[in-house]
């Protein structure tokens, strides 16, 4: 594949809005890969907004990911921004309280959200509220330190915002943060106006997100009588965070799916690690549907070493034969 570019000055903020794009979109590992490259462009540093959107973005990505070293030293990079006024200053602190919400200081996460909302007051509201949500992330992390009764506040008054912003995203942003902070049955009607919100819009991950949480409501039925529709919704989740190798997101699937008493589905990463890199291309050309002669002409070997291969990939995948490869091989990344 051919490495990105840096993008000429020119093309810095189409650059950028395009990473902006493909993370909204769910497509993580494309806006990881543009975003990265977008960090050493030379002038990114001499635009506050730009820096702090990119450094943010990174940010978002990495926790997406669960790489929690690699977004600290991101974060490291915004604390000549935080006394930034307007937007570039709001970005910064917003991404500093996901930083301290992923480090599970709640604390000090709801001081940095406030301190995004002060800096976006003393200018005007951007365009596109959801590239500062925080009143959903400040809700959020008030629940987990006990005041209730501000989160659902300010859950109430994000709704009011996205809704009048026009944003089909950002507007299922809200009724999923409401439904997040809330309590009782509107969780769910919340939750299913929120994924009906986006339709016509490509946003994988948050779909994906919506759809977990909504699952995970279903299960609390003691008649059981979502666990269908849950086991579907969960499935496409997982589907979808493993291809972008989001291992939170992952992890809580499976969590649920467990108590459904279903197995998860490796991903293709997973699979693949347990083999050699000889295994791997045996195990591949087999998933493809080539037979073993096939396989041995492409890879120039015997039809014995496939077979050798062959036996030992079936006992490090625990399946009995081909007929389950494809299968256990999982999702592509």
């Amino acid at each position: 594949m051919r490495s990105p570019e840096v993008p000429d000055e020119a093309g810095l903020a189409g650059a950028l809005g395009t990473a902006l794009v493909h993370v909204r979109a769910g497509r993580i590992q494309e806006g990881l890969a543009s975003l990265t490259v977008l960090r050493e462009h030379p002038d990114a540093s001499a635009d506050p907004i730009a820096a702090s959107l990119i450094a943010a973005s990174l940010i978002d990505c990495r926790l997406a990911r669960g790489d929690l070293a690699e977004a600290m030293g991101v974060g490291v990079s915004l604390e000549p921004l935080l006394d930034r006024a307007g937007p570039a200053g709001a970005v910064a602190h917003h991404a500093r309280g996901e930083l301290a919400t992923a480090l599970g200081e709640a604390e000090t996460a709801v001081e940095h959200f406030f301190a995004a909302g002060e800096r976006l007051a003393e200018t005007e509201q951007l365009a596109d509220p959801a590239l500062v949500p925080w009143r959903a992330s400040a809700a959020v992390a008030l629940v987990r330190v006990g005041r209730h009764r501000e989160a659902v506040g300010l859950a109430e008054e994000w709704r009011g915002v996205v809704a009048a912003s026009g944003s089909p995203y950002a507007h299922a942003h809200g009724l999923r943060t409401l439904a997040t902070v809330g309590v009782g049955g509107d969780r769910i009607v919340l939750l299913r106006e929120a994924r009906a919100t986006l339709t016509e819009v490509v946003a994988e991950r948050l779909a994906a997100q919506i759809d977990t949480d909504l699952a995970g409501l279903l299960l609390l039925d003691p008649e059981r009588a979502g666990e269908d529709e849950a086991r579907q919704l969960l499935r496409s989740a997982e589907e979808y965070a493993g291809r972008q190798e989001l291992w939170p997101l992952q992890g809580r699937v499976r969590r649920l799916l467990d108590r459904l008493g279903e197995q998860p589905r490796r991903v293709r990463s997973e699979a693949m690690a347990t083999l050699t890199a000889a295994e791997r291309r045996v195990a591949l050309l087999a998933a493809d549907g080539l037979t073993n002669r096939q396989i041995a002409e492409e890879l120039v070997v015997t039809v014995k070493a496939v077979e050798w291969h062959l036996s030992h990939i079936y006992r490090k995948l625990g399946i009995p034969s081909r007929s389950r490869l494809a299968e256990t091989l999982g999702t592509p990344v």
